[in-house]
């Protein structure tokens, strides 16, 4: 089969992983340049709420929306989210901080359950468990595994963990979003309150960024809108359950820019514990109750 063989919301996927695995290597690149993670942060900010602002005006939306409460929220949370997310990238090799993220299905789930009042199906339990074990083999913890075979912070796997969490919080305030406001208005949220938190909370001293650093912080919030769009368009051209699949192309792609730009080799840990996580994803998005014969 031919790329242009491949269905437009595949591609469209594909196009998004590649996107976000960019983006997380070019923050990574930018941290080790010496620009603070909060920078980071700001300069990707500033970036979506430029572009998302000229969207918003492109339709001719009420650039504030409508459940205002919610859509503050769903930008304060995410714009913590990112900043646990992009700590863990700058900290924790590129892999493991990826695999880490896509712990949000299961804490999206734990919480519609709770706050949407969605039921658990036996699929997402079975999720749930892989994704539990997955998260133990690679964090390591010195209680099960010894000191001598822990070799990164529990702080960064605690902050992976708290982004992934803080993603699926902000994804069950989307939803709830999502039958008043356009996407356009919540996007713009995001990074309308994101910029100035990320600005005012103390942190290192900011850092006038210099050639090669600048590039890499306008790559940062570019190759983020390109995940952001392809994501949306798979989403509108394919089924959920297909294009969600290939999003995990994501974590193959860190692989080889972790290997390739900072010669980060996944160890045998995350190999093992990442196949749990994506594994478990995997049986939630393609297990299927089998019909009932009826007689």
């Amino acid at each position: 089969m031919t790329f242009s063989q491949i269905p437009i919301g595949i591609r469209y996927m594909i196009l998004s992983a590649f996107g976000f695995a960019i983006m997380a290597a070019c923050v990574k690149w930018a941290s080790k340049s010496g620009i603070p993670v909060l920078e980071i942060v700001a300069a990707r900010a500033l970036v979506s709420l430029v572009l998302s602002f000229l969207d918003v005006k492109r339709k001719r939306l009420p650039l504030f929306g409508h459940r205002k409460h919610l859509l503050v929220a769903r930008g304060v949370v995410g714009a913590f989210a990112l900043m646990c997310v992009y700590y863990s990238v700058t900290t924790l090799p590129l892999a493991e901080a990826t695999v880490l993220q896509y712990l949000h299905p299961v804490f999206t789930a734990i919480l519609a359950l709770f706050l949407l009042k969605e039921r658990l199906h036996l699929p997402t339990l079975v999720c749930i468990a892989f994704s539990f074990i997955g998260l133990l083999v690679i964090a390591r913890p010195a209680f099960l595994f010894g000191d001598s075979v822990q070799d990164f912070s529990m702080i960064a796997v605690g902050a992976g963990i708290c982004g992934a969490f803080g993603s699926a919080i902000a994804y069950v305030l989307v939803r709830k979003l999502n039958e008043t406001e356009d996407p356009s208005v919540i996007i713009f949220y995001f990074p309308m309150i994101a910029l100035p938190i990320s600005v005012l909370l103390p942190g290192d001293d900011f850092i006038m960024p210099t050639g090669w650093q600048w590039f890499a912080l306008l790559c940062v919030g570019i190759f983020t809108q390109i995940g952001q769009i392809g994501l949306t368009r798979s989403m509108q051209t394919e089924t959920a359950g297909r294009a969600t699949a290939f999003s995990y192309l994501q974590v193959v792609f860190s692989v080889f820019l972790g290997w390739f730009f900072f010669g980060e080799i996944p160890v045998v840990f995350t190999w093992v514990g990442g196949g749990f996580i994506l594994f478990g994803a995997l049986i939630n998005i393609f297990w299927r109750k089998s019909p009932v014969n009826k007689q």
